[in-house]
């Protein structure tokens, strides 16, 4: 089975994190996280980059991994690497996406999620728990 190499940018504001719904291709009107393959010779977190500016036309901060999400689709095997990002420069404009949304931990299961996004909400929602909890201690 082919092997492709992702990564995904969990963009946080405050305890939201950035959604988008695919545009295009077999998975046309799933929700995910933006991104895109790694291309050779870049670093996860260079492609991770490089994705959001094509994708969203912003410029991103990459705060620190988040996990690994290894999933198996009928046709390919998927490895996912989920980093925690900032917005540095931008205003997220949709490029290739069809929609996108700011979800809050109340809110993840409002969108019909691809099944490899779907895996990461529990670490997504202790991760937004726990900057809640920043935010209400910071106020």
């Amino acid at each position: 089975m082919k092997a492709v190499n992702v990564v995904a940018a969990l963009i946080i504001n405050q305890d939201q994190v950035f959604a988008t719904q695919r545009g295009y291709g077999g998975f046309k009107d799933g929700w995910e996280f933006p991104g895109g393959k790694i291309e050779p010779g870049e670093t996860p977190e260079q492609a991770l980059k490089r994705e959001i500016q094509e994708e969203l036309a912003t410029e991103i901060q990459v705060e620190k991994p988040l996990t690994t999400v290894e999933y198996d689709y009928p046709t390919f095997h998927l490895s996912m690497q989920c980093f925690l990002c900032k917005v540095e420069r931008g205003n997220l404009t949709l490029l290739e996406h069809e929609a996108a949304r700011w979800l809050s931990y109340d809110e993840l299961d409002d969108v019909d999620w691809l099944p490899a996004d779907r895996i990461m909400m529990g670490e997504l929602r202790e991760c937004l728990v726990k900057l809640d909890g920043k935010n209400e201690s910071d106020s």
